[in-house]
């Protein structure tokens, strides 16, 4: 299983960097390679992604989520396994750091070898870059969700 960890500085509130993120359905506005993603419920979320070429499809769970702290969550289906947690860093009144840390485990010898060169690495660093441009344009959340699953429960 291949980890990923990466951060960014947004220069947004601490609340406004994870309101947004609560906003699953967005991802694919910053994602590179993220088609869609559904929110079932307020735990269960359904993605359809297409990474060079190749489209997938897979269940996630939040597991533990703790507003304006973090968001863990993992895979229940299809052929994607990973696990992994955002969490958010207040850094003035008006800066906030978002660390994504992943564990990915890579089917193929095509995605082992994405793996084995950083691609995973640079797309995840690329796809918060993006989430900095996002928010900041925006300049606010779009929404969010402040609700707090425990781990376990």
């Amino acid at each position: 299983m291949g980890t990923i960890s990466e951060f960014v500085d947004v220069d947004v509130p601490l609340h406004t960097a994870y309101n947004q993120w609560t906003q699953f359905e967005e991802f694919p506005q910053f994602m590179e390679g993220v088609e869609q993603v559904t929110q079932v419920d307020d735990l269960h979320n359904h993605w359809v992604t297409n990474v060079a070429g190749s489209r997938r499809e897979f269940d996630t769970e939040i597991v533990d989520q703790l507003p304006d702290e973090r968001v863990a969550w993992r895979t229940l289906s299809g052929d994607v396994r990973q696990r992994g947690v955002v969490t958010f860093q207040r850094l003035d009144r008006t800066h906030t750091r978002v660390n994504l840390a992943m564990e990915v485990e890579t089917s193929g010898l095509a995605e082992k070898a994405a793996d084995a060169l950083g691609v995973l690495d640079r797309r995840t660093r690329g796809d918060l870059r993006r989430f900095k441009d996002y928010i900041e344009e925006r300049g606010s959340e779009s929404g969010g969700w402040r609700g707090r699953v425990a781990p376990g429960g």
